[in-house]
């Protein structure tokens, strides 16, 4: 995997320091129900599907997809191979979904068959996958004029396998499976995720009748599910989130010539700076010129960016801070004419860093004696024969069952990764560490789809930037606290300020920002396939049913 050569740039301008809690509301959500004429049907783990990885594939199935040009129009493909679409008008007057477009083959012969699913790429053109391996380009015309028109297959190609389309035409992904064995053991399935990056142009002369091939293949490896895929708008890159790495090896079937790997060069240098800190603050000795004046010192402060510099010569210390310090009760001082020690407040007392500016690895972190006895006594139940070595005696042993499914950590390898469609090398990474993917939005359908990660108990929505380099990845809203609501294991929508006034009765003071919770009951006990949220709307589909939900009344 590529290094991390990228961090996420949190605005704090979006983040809410007055918010307190959730207040579970009882007022009642408008519901209405759309039965549908024929099943949507489920396509089933088997048993040879038993993986964690055939879990997360299947888990992420949405059998409801919502027309991101025309946010009041729903589709969905029933049992019988038909596309069906949705478009609200007036909640209280519903009428039937009607058929836009009908599968041309039955996808239930297929042995490895997926659900069908689809993607609109513009406001009149789409990607449909029958779930047996037909990729198929529909001109759908303009959707959203009112006017209904059956849509006009262009393009159609079996890709081989089954797959599912991302957020353009040109994005799929597919699982492959390849037998491996252990010794002793009984043989297991290791599942290979396939993706692909096909361009399909207009291969007719001028004035002639437009015929629609595919132009270039791109297929990348991976042995994991990415939650997140799409490409840009123009098609110059693609970016991918996802647990394990992803390469691309293949280019119009020839495999990808990857360069050999040039000698590492390990050079000792000595570090220009060294650090340790307390849980107060921080303090960094800087190596300086002989002879320097504190006239000559370049020092900038604010809570996030800090540099450091003798004039004349380049920046010794340059940066995004780990943490955000106090630029006010920070100091420096010259030492001896040879080194400058700076005193960093830390603006949040506790938490430890792990680096003082990210990315820079010039320095060298110095643990004080009275750090280094407190890890060994936390690490001493490693080598204990006590099954229970915690030094807190009095408090039971963690019992990693009892955590919430939304406070489950990624694996050390999640990464955010950006390929370049001209190299097909990855040029920024970001290592998503604790950062949680929570799930994708089309904000605006004309950029590509916004990624929502877990920073803390709060969600941060991210939108890709793709033509800014230095800030490719921007943060554009945030859910307050959204891991409690993951934690009550209910619907997961966006709150809505109370406009009641609350007072926490043991401290005496008015509580700050409080947002409701509401709860929604569905006239159904069967699974739920597809789920879609607008700013009005939510819309759930069953095998029999589709129901919306009018939750912004405004």
């Amino acid at each position: 995997m590529a290094a991390s050569n990228y961090s996420l740039k949190v605005n704090r301008e979006l983040l809410d320091p007055n918010f307190e809690s959730y207040r579970l509301s009882l007022d009642s959500i408008p519901t209405y129900n759309v039965e549908l004429d024929a099943a949507v049907e489920e396509v089933k783990l088997k048993d040879t599907q038993y993986t964690l990885e055939h879990m997360r594939a299947f888990g992420m199935y949405n059998y409801l997809h919502l027309d991101p040009w025309y946010e009041d129009s729903v589709l969905f493909v029933d049992c019988k191979g038909r596309v069906l679409s949705l478009t609200v008008t007036l909640d209280t007057a519903l009428g039937k979904p009607r058929e836009v477009y009908s599968l041309t083959s039955d996808p239930s012969q297929c042995e490895g068959r997926v659900c069908a699913s689809l993607s609109l790429t513009s406001a009149t053109w789409a990607a449909l996958s029958d779930g047996a391996g037909t990729l198929t380009l529909l001109r759908t015309g303009k959707r959203g004029d009112g006017t209904f028109m059956k849509w006009e297959p262009l393009f159609s190609e079996d890709n081989g396998g089954a797959f599912q389309p991302s957020s353009t035409a040109t994005l799929m992904s597919r699982r492959e499976s390849t037998p491996w064995r252990r010794s002793r053991r009984k043989p297991k399935e290791r599942v290979l995720r396939v993706s692909g990056v096909i361009t399909v142009a207009n291969s007719a002369g001028q004035g002639q009748e437009k015929k629609y091939e595919v132009k270039k293949r791109r297929v990348l490896n991976g042995k994991t599910v990415p939650h997140y895929a799409a490409v840009e708008p123009k098609g110059k890159g693609l970016m991918v989130a996802s647990e394990k790495p992803f390469a691309f090896t293949h280019v119009d079937g020839l495999p990808v010539q990857l360069p050999d790997p040039e000698p590492m060069e390990v050079e000792k240098t000595d570090p220009i700076y060294f650090w340790q800190q307390t849980a107060e603050d921080v303090t960094v000795f800087v190596r300086m010129p002989e002879g320097v004046t504190k006239e000559e010192v370049q020092f900038s402060l604010t809570a996030d960016q800090i540099m450091l510099g003798v004039q004349g010569f380049p920046p010794l210390l340059e940066g995004q801070l780990f943490a955000p310090a106090d630029p006010e009760a920070s100091a420096w001082i010259i030492k001896e004419d040879k080194s400058l020690e700076l005193t960093l407040q830390k603006r949040e007392e506790g938490p430890m860093w792990s680096e003082l500016v990210m990315g820079d690895k010039r320095g060298e972190y110095v643990m004080s004696d009275e750090q280094a006895a407190l890890i060994h006594e936390r690490l001493t139940f490693l080598t204990s024969e006590d099954m229970n070595g915690n030094p807190d005696k009095d408090k039971p042993p963690c019992n990693s069952q009892e955590l919430e499914d939304c406070d489950g950590f990624p694996e050390d390898g999640s990464s955010l990764t950006y390929f370049d469609g001209e190299s097909l090398k990855p040029s920024q990474v970001v290592n998503l560490g604790s950062h949680q993917y929570l799930f994708t939005v089309d904000v605006n359908p004309s950029e590509m789809p916004c990624l929502c990660l877990r920073h803390d108990v709060d969600a941060l929505l991210w939108q890709p930037r793709p033509q800014q380099p230095g800030n490719m990845w921007e943060h554009i809203a945030t859910f307050n606290a959204l891991g409690y609501v993951q934690a009550s294991k209910r619907d997961k929508k966006q709150p809505s300020p109370v406009e009641t006034v609350l007072f926490n009765r043991k401290q005496g003071r008015q509580v700050g920002q409080v947002a409701k919770q509401q709860v929604a009951s569905l006239d159904s006990d069967k699974p739920i396939l597809g789920f879609r949220a607008t700013n009005e709307r939510l819309y759930i589909l069953t095998s029999s049913n589709l129901f919306i939900l009018k939750v912004n009344n405004n």
